[in-house]
């Protein structure tokens, strides 16, 4: 199981506060009906979302910083950014100009500097691969954090490559004058730098491989968590000793750049849990699977899901939209996998549907990692949609919730663990725009619905869009932008209006003909009851 303590930008971002009560919105009620989208209102969500990504890029180096608040002052942006953040920004920039926002012109000016800035950046040389955190202003590899001064030690996350990995794709089949910068950047990325086969008997991992959290390059004092080796041969890394193995995941990005490129082999997709076992050695998890057990490229597949109102759905670790549908921005995955993510992602979006507007009541859904309303960051999700058992408010290995209060939905674990928590009430539900973005490539109207709910009655958005997330019944907002979220937003608009652009650009016929025969081969234990 992957540790607790991932380390990818969503667990390790240095969250300032940015929280404004705002009480007398809390009342409001919500928006009745289900809406026809209006592409002309979301074209001017993308407009506002994409003011606050300028906002954030200085225009010396075109890298976006990782966050900042309402007022969009060059002065407040974060100064710091990600491998992440800067991928977002790439592909927004497609999308922007895609929506007609800037010109041609203007969008390969700022792909060009952006990547002139990228490849000059300090990385790690045998693998290509960036470190986690960088300064916006300059480029320079961060070994002091801003403000605080604390020691930064370079770090390659396996995920947070995984993006700017994607976005070079993007860029290398969407713009003329940047495509040969992103290929030659894209080309020196080994993605089996990240992938453990299995073959040193002191660090077993399941049949078929993982993907390593990611590496220290240099000596560092990280206590535990990694030993030295290499994947890849040359001077040895320090290696994380945690893995992604769960495929509800933002993290299998990894896996289809690594796919794609051929230095990962096929298996190791197959190689990830879609639940774990049902069986009462296993009960801590968050309820008892049903399914089956199917062989792919050789490895046994326990084709579990969990049963939630009246649905069968493949969980994440946390539950969140993110985890289920982030990479489907890049490839075109219910397509591709019809009795997979066909089955999955519809199921995932109605169940955070029935969850905030039925379950808990909160009038408003789309639950995600963002901003904290009451300042900070946390990963928000819905509890019975996730892996992580939940009971243990403030332990990163209890999974992710909706609300403000952490409140545990538990169903038991059939006959090996009583149900404790069945049908909880519910309180301060935290709802976050970039979800509901994400939904709309599969539920458009209801997630638009929703987004005009979250806008007119909320009162959550600006002069940069929608701000990061805000807590529905207390009415507090958290009243600044992050650059990934506002990405996501961008690439979801872009395929939601722009016939599927981020996903065009992406899925070339060379990507098809790898990927499409490995995914589309599984076929998953989703279904409605």
């Amino acid at each position: 199981m992957a540790s607790p303590a991932r380390i990818t930008r969503r667990t390790l971002l240095v969250a300032s506060a940015a929280a404004l009560a705002v009480p007398s919105f809390a009342s409001a009620a919500p928006t009745r009906g289900v809406l026809t989208a209006d592409p002309v209102r979301v074209r001017g969500w993308a407009r506002d979302t994409w003011r606050s990504l300028v906002a954030m890029t200085p225009s010396r180096t075109g890298l976006p910083a990782d966050n900042i608040p309402e007022s969009l002052a060059a002065s407040d942006r974060s100064g710091y950014t990600s491998p992440t953040n800067i991928g977002g920004y790439l592909w927004s920039a497609i999308v922007a100009r895609e929506l007609g926002l800037i010109t041609s012109g203007e969008a390969s000016a700022r792909l060009v500097r952006t990547l002139s800035t990228v490849d000059r950046m300090e990385h790690h040389t045998p693998s290509g691969m960036y470190y986690n955190w960088y300064d916006e202003e300059t480029g320079e590899a961060l070994r002091a954090w801003p403000g605080t001064g604390a020691v930064v030690h370079p770090f390659c996350s396996s995920v947070d490559n995984g993006w700017l990995g994607a976005a070079l794709r993007v860029v290398a089949e969407s713009d003329r004058a940047a495509s040969g910068l992103a290929k030659r950047i894209f080309g020196r990325m080994r993605w089996d730098a990240f992938y453990n086969p299995g073959d040193d008997p002191a660090h077993p991992v399941r049949p078929g491989g993982l993907i390593h959290g990611g590496f220290f390059p240099f000596d560092h004092d990280r206590p535990g968590g990694v030993y030295q080796g290499t994947h890849i041969g040359g001077d040895p890394v320090w290696l994380t000793t945690h893995h992604y193995d769960t495929t509800v995941s933002e993290t299998r990005i990894t896996s289809y750049l690594g796919i794609i490129t051929g230095q990962i082999p096929p298996k190791q997709y197959f190689a990830m849990w879609r639940t774990l076992p049902a069986s009462c050695d296993w009960s801590w998890h968050e309820m008892q699977p049903v399914g089956e057990n199917r062989t792919y490229y050789g490895i046994d597949v326990f084709e579990g899901a969990y049963t939630y109102r009246g649905m069968r759905i493949v969980p994440g670790w946390g539950g969140s939209m993110f985890e289920e549908l982030m990479p489907d921005v890049f490839v075109p995955e219910a397509k591709w996998a019809p009795r997979s993510w066909g089955r999955n992602h519809p199921l995932h979006v109605r169940a955070q549907r029935e969850h905030g507007l039925l379950e808990a009541k909160y009038g408003f859904w789309g639950f995600s990692p963002a901003s904290n309303p009451a300042g900070g960051y946390r990963e928000y999700g819905v509890d019975a949609l996730g892996i992580g058992p939940g009971g243990e408010p403030g332990n990163p290995a209890s999974g992710y919730f909706s609300d403000q209060e952490m409140t545990n939905y538990d169903a038991g674990f059939g006959s090996c663990r009583p149900a404790t928590a069945p049908t909880p009430t519910y309180g301060d539900g935290v709802v976050t725009p970039h979800a509901a973005f994400l939904a709309m490539m599969h539920e458009r109207d209801e997630a638009y619905t929703n987004l005009v709910g979250i806008q007119n009655d909320l009162r959550a958005y600006g002069t940069g869009g929608f701000f990061d997330s805000v807590a529905v019944r207390s009415g507090t907002i958290a009243r600044r932008y992050l650059s990934l979220d506002q990405a996501m937003v961008m690439g979801a608009i872009g395929n939601v209006l722009c016939r599927d652009v981020i996903r065009r650009a992406f899925a070339t016929p060379a990507v098809e003909r790898a990927l499409r025969p490995v995914i589309g081969v599984e076929e998953f234990g989703a279904s409605r009851v």
